[in-house]
């Protein structure tokens, strides 16, 4: 029996942790590349800023389905078909809104954003497949491990678009759709990565070693209380750790989603917001360990705390750039990311330590839909915000709702 501070299978675990991080790298790129194009061609095709915010509600909202899909077949089939079958349905998606480009037709266009948002759904819960092998005392860290490798993709993704949408103008496909071509070729190559070795199954290998059962005895002298005691605290944790996670989500893609439409209205090229972009996505993800060594010292409620407080610093941030300053933007953009890191890692590591095994997959999924639906809400809401107040009045706006972590938190330690 391993103790709460080791895992019960270390070899698999560093395997795991390798592999998925190899095709992190791979998918974020394809993820990022998305984000920093999806709005300005929707504003292109359209010709309004209203709808601009609608691409990314629409690969949001197919995220939030997606993670319906790869939860199930995880739960079912374990981790690898998953997450590799959410990968390959985000590259069929990247290759529609390719075609959806060059027809020039807005509807083929939202229906491969929504199937593109696929990918983005495996992203987030590649975060869990890390943690299924991981020592209790060590599952942040195991989380953020996985989350980092974002950070390489990421930052590469919107610095190509450029490139790219010079390549795609060659080939006479729309500048703005050149990105996707990295994303269908990164999702693609990330599926390939997890089918080929991503073996042992993390979550399959956890389940043979009962590592619920293993967890439960090494703690059962220190957990205390009555077993619904014990229920009950695990479910104030759930809900904690799904609305941090909720705010900082909605908060990010509401501010995220404009500021690429912003700088373009003030006169900025797609290099500058992809440089914007690149930051954020840098800060989403690189600081991902050390939030994992924060949230295992300190607890996770501390880091969620501070998610809230960092979101708000942003929003404020960013409502106080002038429309000329690229790095002031980049500053916002970077402080947003970062706050989102905190919620994610520490509301994730919530949901672990309150989730049996057994059911773990298949609840994940679900609490990722949530997720999701909250960035599609953000995305769309953000271009009917901005169209009818302004820039600052969103960035402003979103910094102050996710200053209601606080008073979720006070009122689960007061429910305990």
């Amino acid at each position: 029996m391993s103790s709460v501070g080791s895992s019960p299978a270390p070899e698999a675990q560093r395997r795991v942790l390798v592999v998925l991080a190899i095709a992190q790298v791979l998918s974020g790129a394809g993820l990022a590349a998305g984000i920093t194009v999806g709005a300005l061609l929707a504003q292109d095709m359209l010709n309004s800023t209203g709808l601009a915010g609608l691409p990314s509600a629409l690969f949001t909202a197919g995220s939030a389905l997606a993670a319906v899909g790869v939860g199930r077949i995880s739960q079912a089939c374990g981790r690898r078909p998953g997450l590799a079958a959410g990968y390959l349905t985000g590259a069929v998606g990247s290759v529609a809104v390719i075609a959806a480009a060059v027809a020039r037709n807005p509807t083929l266009l939202f229906i491969a954003l929504f199937v593109y948002g696929a990918g983005t759904a495996s992203n987030l819960q590649a975060r869990y497949a890390g943690a299924d092998l991981a020592a209790p005392a060590h599952r942040a860290l195991a989380v953020s491990t996985v989350l980092a490798a974002l950070t390489v993709g990421g930052v590469i993704g919107p610095n190509v678009a450029a490139p790219t949408g010079a390549l795609a103008d060659t080939f006479g496909i729309p500048i703005l759709a050149g990105p996707f071509l990295l994303a269908g070729a990164a999702y693609s190559l990330a599926a390939l990565v997890l089918v080929v070795w991503l073996r042992p199954d993390p979550l399959l290998l956890a389940r043979s070693l009962d590592l619920q059962q293993q967890v439960a005895a090494a703690t059962a002298e220190t957990a205390g209380g009555t077993e619904p005691a014990r229920v009950e605290r695990r479910g104030s944790w759930l809900m904690l750790g799904v609305l941090t996670m909720i705010l900082t989500q909605l908060v990010l893609f509401a501010i995220v989603t404009m500021t690429p439409v912003y700088m373009h209205d003030r006169g900025h090229g797609t290099a500058a917001s992809g440089l914007v972009i690149a930051v954020h996505v840098g800060a989403k993800y690189f600081p991902s360990p050390l939030t994992g060594w924060l949230v295992d010292r300190y607890g996770s409620v501390p880091v969620a705390a501070a998610s809230g407080l960092t979101s708000l610093a942003a929003g404020i941030v960013a409502a106080a750039a002038p429309g000329d300053s690229v790095a002031v933007l980049a500053l916002a953009l970077a402080l947003l990311g970062l706050g989102w890191n905190f919620g994610l890692v520490s509301g994730t590591t919530m949901i672990i330590d309150a989730v049996p095994l057994a059911t773990r997959a298949k609840t994940q999924g679900m609490v990722d839909v949530s997720l999701a639906i909250a960035g599609a809400a953000g995305g769309l809401g953000s271009g009917l915000v901005m169209s009818a107040a302004s820039y600052s009045f969103l960035a402003v706006t979103g910094g102050i709702l996710a200053l209601a972590i606080l008073p979720l938190i006070a009122a689960t330690a007061s429910s305990r």
